[in-house]
Order: structure tokens, then sequence, then C-alpha cells
């Protein structure tokens, strides 16, 4: 008797290989988010919610390049892992790419912002005026990756969408 069990095409088999790494992608973005804000929020000081207030930042160089070297991974990893498909024009899915077009600049941006401060701070010495540079640029930078999120939040949801 002959089976009659229908096989997966290739092409098939390549669109579920293709979800499963985006799948992927998206999860490690979203883990590396996650790291970044911790290390961010150690670099800045905050214990808690309640206590961001009081608390004074107390940056040392190391824990700083910790916190930069997260950052320019999760950057790194947002552009050449998820954006840049978008940027080539290889996307399909014209909800992904309305969504890319409305917000893409913006998270532009706020990589530009980001690759800055890194640079800025790449050779940190905890100089007094480092320091208070530092304590003014972390509340700047607070915000862009608070825009950042949620932009790119945006953009994922959009990816992850079945249609």
């Amino acid at each position: 008797m002959v089976s009659t069990q229908a096989q997966p095409s290739s092409d098939n088999v390549a669109n579920i290989d293709r979800r499963t790494r985006l799948t992927e992608t998206i999860e490690s973005l979203i883990r590396l988010r996650q790291e970044m804000f911790v290390s961010y929020c150690q670099l800045a000081g905050v214990s808690t919610f309640d206590r961001r207030m009081v608390e004074q930042p107390t940056a040392q160089a190391d824990q700083l390049r910790s916190f930069c070297q997260v950052m320019v991974d999760y950057t790194a990893m947002g552009h050449f892992e998820v954006y840049q498909r978008i940027i080539d024009g290889k996307e399909r899915r014209v909800a992904v790419k309305e969504v890319a077009a409305k917000v893409y600049p913006r998270i532009a941006d706020t990589t530009n912002f980001l690759v800055d401060f890194n640079d800025k701070y790449v050779d940190f010495q905890g100089t007094e005026q480092e320091l208070d540079d530092l304590d003014n640029d972390l509340s700047k930078l607070g915000e862009v990756i608070a825009v950042r999120g949620d932009l790119e939040d945006e953009i994922l949801a959009a990816l992850a969408a079945k249609k």
C-alpha cells in the first residue's frame, strides 16, 4: 500500500525554519534588552522605582564598561539581526514594512545616541567632570532606551504576527 501522507515541501520547511529563527532572535533581543535595563539601573544606582529619586549613582569604570558592552551588543543585535532585513527590502509583509517605515527613523536616532554615549565613555576614568557628565547623560540615556524599547516593540509585534 502506498502512503498518502503528505510530506512537507521544502518551501514549508524553509518557512518554518525562518519563523523559528525569527522567534529565537526576538526572544534573544528581548533578553539582551532586559539585561541592558538591569545593568543601566545598577549603573545609575537605582535599586527600586521608589528609591530612584534619593539614591546617588556611584559609577565605577568597570561597571560602565560592562554596561556599554551590553548596550552595544543589544544595539548591534537589533540592527543586524532584526532591522537589516527590513532596511535591505527583504521583508515582504506589508504590516511590518508599514510599522518599520513609521518607527525605524526614530530607532536610528536612538542608535546614534547609544553609539555616541559608548564613544564618549569608552575611556572613562571616573574624574569629577566625567561623573558630572555621566549623571546628566544617564538621565537622557534612560529616556532614550525607554523610547527605543517602545518603538522596537512595535516592530517586534508586527514581526511576530502570523500574517
